[in-house]
């Protein structure tokens, strides 16, 4: 397999994000440089990875001149194409349409820019970031830097990509049913999924019947996540969640772990629960109490989810034009759009039900709440696929089938409204990273963050370089 990553003795260096505040801060090296190695970084590694939907580079450039204000200032970035950011278009991944530059950021981007943050351009994404792997039938896929034979995950592979190549330190993603978590989980990076509301979100994501989709970061520390969420929320904080804070260090706490390695409908393969009770055996060993459990999820829950999820898809059918525009062309969309517009025409009569469970998913995570502080899960059923595996021009049905196989465990935190956190803790036996995802209570973000400082400082995570090793690796 062929691994690809940008890593070079550049005014990047190897920094995470908070390694490059501290090195613009102190003079060691300056906006403009590190911008500059950023958009050098990108076209390097991009044409291996399809990962950029839209370059900003001389935006950048100018902004490095004169950067804005915050904790981050001067930190390369890029911001998924599902988010509108002022000049540039927002594309969703699809051919649909032809998008026209923002005229304005959206609700999100003001507050993920405000913290100083420069954007050198959009990622690329799956279909209105429907399927879990970002596969479009004219451009291509997203590849894992780790292995350019397989998908970067779901729809924030772009920025997903980016991030673990080294290209830039941070990214924005969104997760509507594991679009942070899964992307963190392929490419070896900290994704966390926050509670609903956590963070400002554009009205599209705000008017869902159940607000399923969270926005949020991937980064390569967990210090890098916990200090967005720090420096986010003194830009703009909910009044009805406790704040996250500043959290810095592992926490004291000894908790209460539920094992979960059953998916819901859907088993994990065997190498992918026994990298799941490794990690249980880890938080054995650092004193949590872990206990294995079933599944407490009902297994209609997915038939709920696919067919809300599918609902997504119809209103972009039949609004296309309204939303998007004149261009909008639904005989343009993949099969996977069309396949769930369909599935959702035929079962319009069911979704009430559908949302009613969903809301009401939360009461079933409170009760088992009560019992567990955290539950650990694999954050996929099983090793990242191949490109191909899910390319949105095959059979619906087949390809369905494909994404309910892998991706059994992520939904649930998107219908509970709860936050959950993929980490690298696991490596598969063909050398690829496999993440493992630890839920808490809503609003417990804090005490996910401080539990990761706890296995990243116990463990480590995996590198995609060797110390400032070639651009290009084969093994």
């Amino acid at each position: 397999m062929t691994r690809v990553h940008a890593f070079t003795d550049d005014a990047l260096g190897d920094l995470d994000a908070t390694g490059l505040v501290d090195a613009l801060r102190s003079g060691r090296v300056s906006v403009p440089e590190v911008v500059e190695a950023a958009i050098a970084r990108t076209e390097r590694v991009d044409a291996s990875l399809g990962a950029v939907a839209h370059a900003a580079y001389d935006r950048a450039r100018e902004e490095a001149q004169h950067p804005r204000g915050g904790w981050f200032a001067g930190v390369p970035t890029f911001v998924k194409d599902n988010c509108d950011v002022a000049g540039m278009p927002t594309q969703h991944g699809t051919d649909a349409f032809t998008a026209r530059p923002a005229a304005a950021d959206g609700d999100f981007a003001r507050m993920y820019l405000a913290t100083g943050l420069i954007p050198l351009g959009k990622t690329q994404l799956s279909e209105f970031g429907f399927s879990g792997a970002a596969d479009h039938v004219r451009l291509g896929p997203v590849r894992s830097p780790w292995s350019t034979d397989h998908y970067a995950g779901a729809s924030s592979a772009g920025s997903a990509a980016l991030v673990a190549a080294g290209a830039v330190p941070i990214a924005h993603a969104n997760d509507g049913g594991g679009s942070i978590r899964i992307p963190a989980a392929v490419n070896g990076l900290v994704g966390l999924k926050p509670t609903r509301g956590r963070l400002a979100q554009d009205r599209m994501m705000r008017d869902m019947p159940v607000r399923i989709v969270s926005d949020g970061v991937l980064t390569r520390s967990v210090r890098d996540t916990a200090a967005f969420y720090r420096e986010a929320e003194k830009v703009w904080r909910n009044p009805l969640l406790a704040p996250v804070g500043d959290v810095t260090r592992p926490s004291r706490a000894r908790l209460r772990v539920a094992v979960v390695t059953s998916g819901i409908g859907r088993e994990c393969s065997p190498e992918v629960r026994e990298l799941t009770l490794r990690t249980a055996s880890l938080l054995e060993g650092l004193g949590h109490h872990v206990e294995e459990i079933d599944n407490p999820v009902p297994a209609s829950f997915p038939d709920h989810f696919v067919r809300f999820w599918s609902m997504l898809a119809l209103v972009i059918v039949r609004r296309g034009q309204k939303d998007f525009g004149p261009t909008f062309d639904a005989s343009r969309l993949d099969n996977l759009t069309l396949g769930l517009a369909r599935h959702a025409a035929r079962n319009l009569h069911k979704q009430p039900f559908s949302i009613a469970v969903l809301r009401t998913s939360a009461r079933v995570a409170a009760r088992h709440r009560a019992a567990y502080d955290i539950t650990l899960t694999p954050t996929l059923a099983t090793e990242t696929p191949l490109v191909g595996h899910l390319r949105p021009d095959q059979d619906y049905d087949e390809v369905m089938g494909r994404l309910m196989d892998w991706v059994a465990f992520t939904p649930l935190q998107n219908a509970t409204g709860e936050p959950a956190i993929s980490l690298p803790l696991a490596t598969t036996a063909a050398g690829l990273p496999q993440g493992m995802m630890l839920g808490a209570g809503a609003g417990r973000e804090a005490r996910l963050l401080g539990l990761a400082h706890e296995l990243e400082e116990a463990v480590g995570w995996p590198r995609i370089q060797g110390s400032h090793e070639g651009s290009e690796e084969a093994s």
